[in-house]
Formats: C-alpha cells, sequence, structure tokens
C-alpha cells in the first residue's frame, strides 16, 4: 500500500538537504549489496533524525537497530561534546558493515556498537538516555520502550520507526505479525500518561515522544 504519495516525496527530497558523502556512500552500498535495502532510512528521514540530535543536544544516545550504520551517523552529528551514541544490532554482517562505516566517520570514538539481542544489551547499559532511537524487530517494540523508558531523562526523547508500517496499520483488520505489533505498540504509547507523544507521516511513520 503506497500511503503517502511519492511525488510528495521526491518534493520533500528535493528541498532537504542532500547527504554528505558518506552517508551517500552507505546509502549506494546498502541498495547495490543488501537484500533488505529498503530498511535504510531515507535521506529527509535522515536529515530530520540529525536534526533532532542537534535540538537535543544529547549528551547519552541510544539506537536499537544499527542496520548498516546510517541513522546511527545521523544522530551522531548532533552529539553534544562529550556525548556517546550506544547502537545495537542483532545481525553480525550488517553490524561489520556498521563499524566500517563508522570507522571512516571520524566519529568512531563516540559510538559503541554492541552485537547481540537488544532485550538482553538494554539492561546491561548503565546510562541516563537524552535520546532513544527504536528501529528493530517490531515485535518487540513494547518490550524495548519499557525497557527503556525508565531509564530517559524526565524532558528526554524517544522515536520509533515504522509506526505506520508500510500502510498495513491503517487497514480496517490488520494481517501478519509485524502490523499487528506496531498498531499494540502505538496503542500503547498512545496511553501512557509518563509521556507525551506525536505520530508523524515521515516515511514509514515516526513517533515523536517526551518523557513528562
Amino acid at each position: 500500500m503506497n500511503f503517502i504519495d511519492p511525488f510528495a516525496e521526491q518534493y520533500a527530497d528535493k528541498y532537504s538537504d542532500k547527504l554528505d558523502d558518506l552517508l551517500k556512500e552507505i546509502v549506494d552500498f546498502t541498495v547495490a549489496t543488501h537484500p533488505k535495502s529498503h530498511m535504510l532510512s531515507g535521506a529527509v528521514q535522515g536529515k530530520f533524525l540529525e536534526m533532532v540530535a542537534t535540538m537535543v543536544k544529547p549528551s547519552r544516545v541510544l539506537e536499537i537497530g544499527t542496520f548498516t550504520g546510517f541513522s546511527a551517523l545521523c544522530l551522531a552529528k548532533g552529539l553534544a561534546p562529550d556525548g556517546i551514541l550506544h547502537t545495537i544490532e542483532m545481525r553480525v554482517e550488517d553490524a561489520q558493515t556498521a563499524i566500517r562505516f563508522f570507522d571512516k566517520s571520524g566519529m568512531k570514538d563516540k559510538i559503541k556498537l554492541h552485537i547481540g539481542n537488544a532485550t538482553e544489551i538494554i539492561p546491561s547499559l548503565d546510562e541516563s538516555w537524552d535520546l532513544v532511537f527504536i528501529d528493530a524487530d517490531k515485535v518487540s517494540y513494547i518490550d524495548y520502550y519499557e525497557l527503556t523508558l525508565p531509564r530517559v531523562k524526565s524532558g528526554g526523547w524517544i522515536l520509533a520507526d515504522n509506526v505506520l508500517f508500510h500502510g498495513q496499520v491503517l487497514n480496517e483488520v490488520i494481517v501478519g505479525k509485524n502490523p499487528k505489533a506496531i498498531h499494540a505498540f502505538n496503542e500503547h504509547v498512545s496511553k501512557d500518561e509518563r509521556t507525551e507523544k506525536a505520530m508523524l507521516t515521515i516515511r514509514d511513520g515516526l513517533t515523536l515522544i517526551r518523557k513528562k
């Protein structure tokens, strides 16, 4: 279901800043070599992530779902001078790809990549988060949210990606484990009085969540 007008997306891309050379290299490499390249954040969303991080100026960022490193590098551009970004990836091959790009970025000392199951890794990180980006397996979104929210600072932020899940959550009858999981997550967050939230129709849907 193509629920966002492709011409509108092209127009938004035209009037947004272009990717720097390394981010474009990541996109080109991922599209050319990865069977799931559609999971990559688009250029406009990448710039949005960078600008949110720049506004927040986080000292500690957690990304759940590294993929090939594109979104981590976008978020890292907004880090405070003493900032560190932790990112978690389950797939070893994707993590190794991301590391190669982190090494080329000049920001590798600010990025700590963890390989493994995020539900096990998150509790082991002794940090308080200014900003969290959730973009991993959809059936675990509620778990990721509940694991991270207690460690998010008051006034801190969570961004959750793919909250429209290709438009499938808009169907009267939702079919499939991933769209059902995303719909359940959206319902869960909407009822959470600990946070304020706004769902944005950027790319595949992005919910901006602020901890009270």
